[in-house]
């Protein structure tokens, strides 16, 4: 036996040890529970794996997002097993770990049902307390081959090994570029192959080492996330370190459940996406034209007082217009295809930018108009995959709060900073307070971006620069800006600690020069303006559907549909109500009157129902004394408010902006 001498590395800790030869990762960290991997030498390795010689090692606990994923994915392997156990039949697709969770795609007979859910689930604890081993194996791709023959998508992502990009996503948990390996299923007392599959790895030493786990919905999944592949069945699960934390994200899906824009646009009537019109393509009714209005009139009138100038434009252009832009070699995907008018080629405006060059271009510029801030509400069409559509979040027909902002070099900073503050700013105005910024920066390696370097590395410090000023965290996106140029996007926490991709920022020196945009500068020279693209609130379809389930249906009042309801305590006290109503209206209020026949206590279930802040209720005794009787959101009441104080009241909420 020889020795062996490795480092431990933990956090900034150092610590240099001798072992003897064959000790494995596990002996390394023998009774630390917590540590389920280890990376040796910068790779993930299972914690059987063997030490070698000046080897650098640092232990992955389960807790950490390496532990957390090689946790999920092996509690994706033991659905996996479940399911052959209990469909012999199924062909295995792939399983890897995703966000809180994992998923496993199936080709099955028949889609899967709860009760088929429940059986796997059961199976699931079984092999959990069985305690297999999961053991790796390399392997050829001849062996591989003949040992998974039957297993038809294994086959396929063997003949990817190594291919880069051409594999689906998850799909590189299976395959890689490097050896081939199988993980073995073993029993922990004889040493018995209870099952296998293809995988990369690493796992978790044995299936005790699950603590807790749910299987949550299946769904249909196209395999290789491709329509023209067959569809497969993908259940989904979750998997946590403790019961406690797995309980604890139960409780959050049925919150945010509660709180889906989807059910409560039902349950309060403000929108609906009607068969008729498609997926993605959705009708603001009323109540929700009413939200939608004050969004907007707010937004416009601060845009007006910081100095933007509005602009309208088609919803349809020439082909052309986007080749010039370059979007259309960049985005085609996610665009409606041309249709034919008049022997040329038209498309569904897809981004409003182009249409407000051609604004600018249309005359000549002085540097005295600059920064020119243009603004529109630009419904603009997407084509969304119908698998990633979802409710307002992920529409194919939306309209954007879109500006662009034309300034010199020199004026970029200034307006940067500005342009992140009042963005911040009117975020808050709505309700959101829990920020963080993020970088997107150009990847070096890849061709998709137009421009040079040096005007990139201008553009990405500057958008540095001003995030710094606002005192909040910076998270990098290596790779993630848009061709044109880097951006900073902002990303706001709701109620419920849901993290939503607000407001971006984009410095973009390619679209001047692509059409030609010139401004007269005070020597008399022709120069390129700087473009900055900026959407507040991405679209005013998402930003309603955040703001909905950031206040599970019950807005403040300055957003509420109806911001009072009046409850007459029988029919005589309707037209006082009314006459209260009406003033309330005359001061701008959105007050109505419920004069239908149902009985108080129903009236008043109603409207806690539809989440409405002020319940006016009145009686003889308020009549007979000029007042009225205020019932709030939360149940609690304020009796023999004077009518000029009661509208007082209600005026000042929704001048304020805070919620009752």
């Amino acid at each position: 036996m020889a020795d062996v001498r490795v480092t431990i590395q933990r956090d900034s800790e150092r610590e240099e040890r001798v072992v003897t030869t064959g000790t494995t990762a596990a002996g390394l960290f023998e009774g630390d529970r917590a540590v389920v991997a280890a990376r040796i030498g910068g790779q993930l390795r299972d914690l059987a794996c063997p030490l070698a010689d000046g080897d650098e090692v640092e232990p992955v606990e389960i807790t950490s997002q390496d532990g957390l994923d090689i946790l999920r994915h092996s509690t994706a392997h033991v659905l996996a097993q479940a399911v052959q156990e209990l469909f012999p039949e199924a062909k295995l697709g792939i399983g890897p770990p995703i966000r809180d969770g994992f998923y496993y795609d199936f080709d099955v007979a028949e889609p899967f049902t709860p009760e088929d859910l429940k059986r796997l689930e059961k199976r699931m604890q079984q092999i959990q307390k069985q305690g297999q081993l999961f053991s790796r194996r390399v392997t050829t791709d001849e062996d591989a081959r003949a040992e998974l023959a039957d297993e038809p998508y294994k086959l396929e992502l063997i003949g990817l090994k190594g291919a880069a990009g051409d594999a689906a996503e998850g799909a590189e948990a299976e395959v890689g570029a490097g050896e081939l390996t199988i993980y073995d299923n073993l029993d922990a007392k004889s040493g018995d192959l209870c099952w296998r599959d293809l995988c990369r790895g690493p796992h978790l030493p044995t299936t005790r080492h699950i603590p807790a786990f749910r299987l949550m919905r299946s769904a249909a999944a196209y395999w290789r996330g491709s329509e023209k592949n067959k569809q497969l069945q993908r259940v989904y699960g979750t998997a946590w370190p403790t019961k406690e934390e797995l309980k604890a994200h139960l409780d959050f899906l049925a919150e945010a459940e509660k709180r889906d824009h989807r059910r409560l646009g039902q349950e309060l009537d403000l929108f609906s996406v009607p068969d008729e019109l498609g997926s993605g393509l959705a009708v603001f009714h009323p109540k929700g034209g009413v939200v939608r209005k004050v969004m907007e009139d707010y937004s416009r009138r601060r845009h007006e007082e910081s100095g933007y100038d509005f602009v309208n434009t088609p919803h349809i252009t020439k082909t052309k217009l986007f080749e010039t832009s370059g979007h259309l070699p960049n985005y085609a995907e996610s665009m409606f295809p041309p249709m034919e008018l008049d022997g040329q080629e038209y498309m569904l405006k897809a981004m409003n930018c182009p249409m407000h060059n051609l604004i600018f271009r249309s005359r000549g510029r002085s540097y005295r108009e600059l920064p020119l801030r243009l603004f529109e509400f630009g419904t603009v069409y997407r084509y969304e995959k119908s698998g990633v559509v979802h409710g307002l979040t992920r529409a194919r027909g939306f309209t954007q709060d879109d500006s662009h902002i034309y300034c010199t070099k020199e004026q970029m900073p200034e307006e940067l900073d500005s342009l992140l503050t009042f963005v911040l700013d009117l975020l808050r105005d709505y309700g959101l307070t829990d920020f963080e910024l993020e970088l997107s920066t150009r990847d070096p390696e890849s061709d998709k971006f137009l421009g040079g370097e040096a005007e990139w590395e201008e553009a990405t410090e500057a958008l540095r620069q001003a995030a710094a000023k606002q005192d909040l965290p910076l998270v990098p996106d290596p790779g993630g800006a848009a061709f044109y140029g880097p951006k900073i996007s902002v990303q706001a926490k709701d109620a419920i600690g849901r993290s939503w991709q607000m407001s971006t920022i984009q410095v973009d020196f390619q679209q001047p020069a692509r059409f030609g945009l010139e401004y007269t500068a005070a020597d008399g020279s022709r120069q390129q303006p700087v473009m900055i693209h900026r959407a507040l609130f991405g679209s005013i379809e998402r930003f309603f559907a955040v703001l909905l389930e950031h206040y599970a249906g019950a807005f403040p009042a300055w957003l509420a549909p109806v911001q009072a309801l009046g409850i007459p305590i029988g029919d005589d006290h309707v037209p006082y109500l009314a006459e209260f109503a009406a003033e309330a209206r005359a001061r701008g209020l959105r007050v109505e009157v419920d004069s239908s026949s149902d009985r108080m206590q129903k009236k008043i279930r109603n409207a806690q129902k539809a989440k409405i802040p002020f319940m006016v209720i009145a009686g003889d005794e308020d009549v007979a004394n000029g007042a009225v009787s205020f019932r709030y959101r939360d149940g609690s009441q304020k009796n023999g408010i004077p009518r000029e104080e009661a509208l007082r009241e209600i005026a000042d909420v929704v001048e304020r902006r805070v919620q009752v």
